[in-house]
């Protein structure tokens, strides 16, 4: 199936954010979040992209092959950017889960610096519609620890469903457990909330 997300230069706009796809000439601004959040990313997003950032150099490599991915349609890594400051908040990434139904996954970290602001909702929902809406997404789901309160918050807010949850599926060096939370949220559904905040 062809890539039905928008251009890397068509930015997502919300009230307080544009929210693009990671592009070329991002490196040096991608190594200078990389090293900020690598801490701050340890225990719940390990696995993200931006801690192989060893070097600016390494940084646009990077950003390029993401823009790379997202051309052909494998995975979709945006920026989200403060429209008064420009600067880097967070960052969300979309995986297509099956083109057929179509279903999309959703994954986010907010900056360490930018903890708190609700930036991250803000721009999920955001996303969520664009996905609905541009893409005729049937479905969105997203995962995430059951220690990650801030997560959980997040996909509750923007009115996700808690569909499983994977008990002590995960031990940790210090020997204790954690488990798996899985939500979605389906378009008939983003349909009826999205009328429902008209109202």
């Amino acid at each position: 199936m062809n890539n039905p997300l928008p251009n890397l230069n068509e930015p997502i706009q919300t009230k307080r954010l544009y929210i693009r796809g990671l592009q070329k000439g991002d490196g040096k601004n991608y190594y200078k979040v990389s090293l900020r959040n690598k801490e701050h990313l340890a225990e719940f997003e390990s696995d993200n992209v931006v801690n192989e950032v060893k070097s600016e150099e390494g940084a646009e490599s990077i950003v390029r092959e993401l823009a790379e991915g997202w051309e052909a349609g494998k995975y979709f890594f945006m920026g989200m950017f403060d429209k008064k400051t420009d600067d880097f908040v967070g960052q969300i990434y979309v995986g297509p889960a099956n083109w057929d139904l179509p279903e999309f996954q959703i994954g986010y970290f907010a900056d360490v610096d930018q903890e708190g602001k609700g930036y991250i909702t803000e721009a999920v929902r955001a996303v969520i519609e664009m996905l609905f809406d541009k893409c005729m997404a049937h479905r969105i789901r997203l995962d995430c620890s059951d220690r990650n309160v801030r997560s959980i918050k997040v996909a509750e807010r923007c009115g996700l469903t808690r569909e499983g949850y994977f008990r002590e599926n995960k031990k940790h060096p210090d020997g204790s457990f954690s488990g798996d939370v899985h939500y979605a949220i389906l378009k008939n559904e983003f349909d009826l909330l999205k009328s429902s905040r008209k109202s």
